[in-house]
């Protein structure tokens, strides 16, 4: 690597697997080996006495010590009340999740020989706030400058357009992981990739295909032997029924039938599970991503567009037969499987290279190669207009070819998935949430609207601000969650009616920041909305101490 560039790596932090890639001297996006030489590793945690294993061997070892193990980590990502406790030490999501980070980025190492620092790591485009800040903040826990936070759809769409550039392309990306599921409508041309709008359920995934198949064998070894015990209260038994199921989806995408042994308090029994009713079993957890899919289509065509090219299935999870099957069904295409496992991690290592070539590269460049001009005149040159008139220069200077170069310049465009508002009181006095900003609006974004005192003589102004899946501009309360709040300060003697404008600013990762202003002697207030469900603080500053002293095997 080229020491005018600094190496941006994309990570794919996913429920039951995550992977590491970067972007070659050829600008192809590579995923990096593990040091099992796996190109996924299992998203999975061990606690191995004062060690912690993470990846394969920490899998297979959930059967034997359960209680020891931490998997499906992601579903729980910006939840406050979730905790592990191991040795009277309580672990919350994003340390959890840092630790498989370290493990990424200690096995990239290894294989490249060069020091991971800076990452882009994605996410379900489903996540609101306070699961995006969890994320980051396991990056920043894990010792990364975490760059971006993206889209997992935007990301695999980013590397769809640069393995299959079009003139035009408008693709449903069906992204079904272990534990999460977005369908977004995206926009792809040779210079610029464009989402429309996105949907989706970040607590469905391929988990609840495999919760299915447990259920299911529970109900058989329960009518084998008549008893009506619960053998899942067994953690044994439980993680053992997990990894059994696991298993047997993976062999049903290939084969009719397969057989599964259950094992607890001391019988024995062989179930064998066909995919026929494997399908049956599992049908109306596929009908909820076609409804989904459907609710956002409809949300397309408000946006003017009524149809598209392709369907491109990304996830592990798609590679059961009954995806593409109901999906072709159901839309009349035929969906194309593209490189569900890696693509991901791919999209995220291409971003991280275009970000890492508008670091200064251009103006780094111009020094060099445009004499007579004043630094200020450099700043106004735009990276694009470099690489368009000095491709050569550029591509010499990082050590990439011109092909390269170029296909780096293409534009993202990204939007949100959630609504941010206020919560206001209608003429009935009765207590709503208004949206400044609406689910699907291009980012970045940033509305001001203006509010209205209640009162002469006001002191102050309580501003909660709210997250919620609404498309509309109101929305009643119950349907919202608070994500922040604010006191803005007001000067004496104001009458009442007295506008007060508040302003949200959303960042392409949704990252959310808010400013409120009273008109007549503008006091204000700003705020980055810093949830408080994320570890922050002395806890961040304590959970960041112990990373760097533990080892990851």
């Amino acid at each position: 690597m080229n020491d005018q560039l600094k190496r941006i790596f994309g990570i794919d932090l996913g429920t039951t697997y995550s992977s590491i890639a970067y972007v070659d001297e050829y600008g192809k996006a590579v995923v990096l080996p593990n040091a099992e030489n796996q190109r996924v590793t299992p998203s999975v945690v061990f606690f191995d006495g004062d060690s912690i294993v993470v990846g394969e061997i920490a899998k297979e070892c959930s059967k034997l010590y359960p209680n020891e193990v931490v998997s499906f980590i992601k579903r729980s990502m910006g939840e406050s009340d979730f905790i592990y406790e191991y040795k009277k030490r309580a672990y919350r999501p994003e340390e959890l999740s840092s630790y498989v980070l370290r493990k990424l980025a200690q096995d990239a190492e290894t294989s490249l020989g060069e020091k991971v620092t800076d990452v882009v790591i994605t996410c379900p485009a489903y996540f609101g706030i306070n699961e995006r800040e969890a994320t980051r903040v396991a990056g920043e826990i894990a010792g990364f400058n975490v760059r971006q936070i993206i889209n997992e759809p935007t990301a695999a769409a980013i590397a769809y357009g640069a393995a299959e550039p079009s003139e035009k392309k408008v693709v449903l990306v069906y992204d079904l992981g272990g534990g999460t599921f977005d369908i977004t409508m995206i926009e792809i041309r040779i210079d610029s990739i464009e989402v429309i709008c996105t949907g989706g359920d970040h607590n469905l995934g391929g988990k609840d295909w495999d919760d299915r198949i447990v259920a299911y064998l529970v109900q058989e070894f329960q009518k084998t032997l008549d008893t009506d015990e619960d053998i899942l209260e067994d953690p044994d038994t439980w993680q053992d029924l997990q990894l059994s199921a696991e298993r047997s989806k993976k062999i049903l995408s290939q084969r009719d039938i397969t057989p599964i042994s259950i094992t607890h308090g001391g019988e024995r029994i062989k179930v064998v599970l066909e995919r026929k009713k494997f399908e049956e079993i599992t049908q109306d957890l596929l009908e909820r991503t076609v409804v989904f899919t459907q609710e956002m289509l409809q949300e397309a065509k408000a946006k003017g567009y009524s149809d598209f090219d392709e369907i491109i299935l990304v996830g592990g999870a798609t590679r059961m037969p009954q995806i593409p099957h109901r999906l072709k069904e159901e839309f009349g295409s035929e969906p194309k499987m593209f490189d569900p496992d890696e693509a991901v991690a791919k999209g995220a290592a291409i971003y991280g290279w275009k970000l890492s070539l508008n670091d200064g590269l251009a103006i780094r460049i111009a020094d060099k190669s445009i004499k007579g001009m004043d630094h200020d005149s450099i700043i106004d040159l735009t990276p694009d207009l470099i690489v368009k008139q000095m491709p050569q220069e550029v591509a010499d200077a990082v050590g990439y070819t011109i092909g390269a170069i170029k296909k780096s310049r293409v534009s993202i465009k990204d939007v949100t998935s959630k609504s941010f508002g206020v919560v206001v009181r209608n003429p009935e006095d009765r207590e709503l949430v208004y949206n400044l900003i609406v689910k699907n609006t291009p980012v970045p974004v940033d509305v001001t609207k203006a509010f209205f005192t209640a009162v002469v003589n006001q002191e102050t102004v309580f501003i909660r601000i709210m997250e919620n899946e609404s498309k509309e501009e109101t929305v009643f309360l119950s349907e919202s969650m608070e994500i922040g709040t604010a006191i803005l300060k007001l000067p004496n003697g104001l009458p009442a009616e007295q506008p007060i404008e508040i302003s949200f600013k959303l960042n392409e990762e949704g990252r959310l920041q808010i400013a409120a202003v009273e008109t007549k002697e503008s006091s204000s207030v700003n705020v980055a909305v810093e949830t408080k469900s994320v570890i922050h603080g002395k806890e961040l500053d304590e959970a960041i101490s112990r990373n760097q002293s533990i080892i990851i095997y």
